[in-house]
């Protein structure tokens, strides 16, 4: 059996093919989905990931509620000074985790059409070209941040995997791409979704620990 989230096509592109409905009918990006916690996998047990692409060929998305202990200096010193606290590498995914990826939101105002070395995602939230120059655009992001590795699933696996019940599809807010090290986010988007599935967010995990 596949581990969870790890195929996937590596390069994001804007955009997504409608086929047939099935169980990631509901998945585009921008969307989150929210680890069940049945979900034991130690690459997402209580994770959030924010859908950067959805499409026939395959969905990728990046884990935002994995800090790691890597400054964002240690590996892109260029962009260092600029994400937002904490200002680590965050582990986006299982999936060539040498590879770096960052998302930013806008400032109210700044448009991410049209704009060289930004890839709108929804809304205000942008994939970012790392050999761009942040000078230029980092003065129209609220915040960035960085993700080393990204999750992936191939076509259909998805939507096999939300079949099993191992992922809860919701609505993301634009903060939650910057949301901080030490805030569960897992079970603050949990709780804004009502109840039910408030509830799940009192869920106390694995017994047996990490």
């Amino acid at each position: 059996m596949r581990t969870p989230g790890t195929p996937a096509h590596p390069c994001p592109r804007p955009g997504w093919d409608h086929g047939p409905v099935s169980s990631d009918a509901s998945v585009e990006p921008g969307t989150l989905l929210v680890a069940a916690p049945s979900l034991l996998d130690a690459n997402f047990r209580r994770t959030v990931v924010y859908i950067i692409d959805h499409r026939g060929e395959g969905t990728l998305g990046v884990v935002l509620n994995r800090p790691s202990d890597v400054p964002v200096d240690d590996v892109l010193p260029t962009w260092g000074p600029h994400v937002s606290e904490p200002s680590a590498v965050f582990v986006g995914g299982p999936v060539e985790q040498k590879t770096a990826l960052c998302l930013a939101a806008m400032r109210t105002g700044e448009q991410v059409d049209g704009v060289s070395g930004l890839i709108g995602v929804r809304g205000p939230v942008a994939l970012v070209d790392l050999d761009a120059d942040p000078d230029v655009l980092v003065p129209k992001f609220r915040g960035m941040r960085v993700f080393a590795g990204y999750a992936g699933w191939d076509v259909g696996q998805l939507a096999g995997e939300i079949d099993r019940g191992d992922w809860i599809v919701v609505p993301a807010l634009p903060n939650d791409v910057l949301a901080p090290a030490e805030e569960d986010l897992w079970g603050r988007v949990l709780r804004r979704q009502g109840m039910p599935l408030a509830l799940l967010a009192t869920h106390p995990g694995d017994v047996k620990g990490n």
